[in-house]
């Protein structure tokens, strides 16, 4: 192999290997947002079931309320 090969191969050696670690460093991010994401949505669900149950317990509107017993 000549010297121009050569280093050729080496330069694509050291693309890859950046490359490895790029790919690396960015399934990890991928993977600790898909965590973020999956806790988050079971945040929403305890939110939206807390919302629903204290919707169930409102206030009746004026218009359906019966006048207190002086009027």
């Amino acid at each position: 192999m000549d010297n121009r090969t050569e280093e050729r191969l080496t330069n694509l050696e050291i693309l890859l290997t950046q490359q490895d670690d790029v790919v690396e460093t960015l399934s990890r991010v991928v993977h600790e947002q898909r965590l973020q994401i999956e806790k988050m949505q079971q945040q929403l669900s305890l939110l939206q079931d807390k919302m629903t149950w204290v919707g169930e317990g409102e206030m009746a509107s004026e218009q359906d309320e019966t006048p207190p017993p002086h009027y």
